[in-house]
């Protein structure tokens, strides 16, 4: 459960200053929102998805409903007098960016939501991120808890540990930026152990091509990822995550779920645009093979 957003994009030769006006090209709307794209990756490797949010009542928000639809994502999906979430974003030819968002309906998903509704307690998990308000998102811990499911939170757009309540979740999934900024730190170990202290079960802090950094109270590990020819990193963590709950779903092993997740990760920078770039379950599934392989002959 989460978010949708459009992204709208468009290129300049340089960022703007303010007050400044530039002509920029490459115009292009994009569909993304952490929520849907999580559950896109989920649906496209095998998982049975639900996806619960909010968008408006406008051209988006039919569009969001399409999009769920051809991919088989099941949808509990409020329909609400505001506009759908919007991404603004200014890519400079540089490679930097500015990104203004507003979350515009995706702030009307409250606990109402999950109150009146029974999906949750026939979910084996439950995934959530932090465009929706923070209070939503634990409340949907809780009811996971309640009803035994494993739960995940991905903490983007970051926020301090002192503003959630950790213990409502199984496994928290932040990249190295979002890690910095709830735990206020940059060591791993010192800062996974106080997201553990928190109530955590596991901490996984996702590294871009390094792979991602696996803490229980038993163990640390560095898990790596394979090598692939980055092209855009943007959805890579939403895959990731998607993938972990599918994996978790099945019964791997958290450092097994891991693997699988990195290379979800890793297919999805090698191609453009979020939703497009998420992989199949074949694809994923020959990365690993083949991740392997060059893993035992180094």
């Amino acid at each position: 459960m989460g978010s949708y957003n459009i992204g709208q994009t468009i290129l300049v030769d340089r960022l703007p200053k303010p007050g400044e006006t530039l002509l920029g090209s490459g115009y292009c709307e994009g569909m993304g929102g952490k929520g849907s794209n999580q559950a896109v990756a989920a649906r496209r490797l095998g998982g049975d998805v639900l996806f619960m949010g909010c968008v408006g009542r406008d051209r988006y928000g039919d569009e969001a409903l399409k999009l769920w639809k051809a991919e088989g994502v099941a949808t509990r999906v409020g329909r609400v007098p505001a506009h759908t979430g919007v991404a603004l974003i200014v890519v400079g030819r540089e490679g930097t960016n500015t990104i203004v968002v507003d979350a515009g309906a995706n702030m009307a998903f409250d606990t109402a939501d999950l109150d009146a509704s029974d999906a949750i307690k026939g979910s084996r998990l439950v995934l959530t991120q932090l465009e929706i308000p923070a209070e939503t998102a634990v409340a949907a811990g809780r009811l996971g808890r309640k009803f035994g499911a494993t739960t995940i939170l991905n903490p983007a757009p970051a926020r301090r540990m002192d503003e959630l309540d950790l213990s409502v979740f199984d496994i928290v999934t932040p990249n190295e930026e979002e890690f910095a900024t709830v735990t206020g730190t940059d060591d791993l170990g010192k800062g996974t152990a106080a997201l553990l202290k928190a109530g955590a079960k596991a901490a996984i802090v996702t590294l871009g091509e390094k792979g991602a950094y696996l803490a229980t109270r038993d163990e640390r590990r560095h898990i790596a990822a394979p090598k692939v020819n980055a092209v855009d990193p943007t959805g890579a963590g939403d895959a990731f995550n998607g993938a972990l709950a599918v994996a978790i779903c099945e019964g791997l092993g958290l450092e097994d779920a891991v693997r699988f997740a990195n290379c979800a990760g890793a297919l999805t920078v090698t191609k453009r645009d979020v939703i497009p770039a998420l992989p199949m379950r074949s694809d994923v599934e020959r990365l690993m093979k083949d991740h392997v392989l060059a893993r035992s002959s180094v």
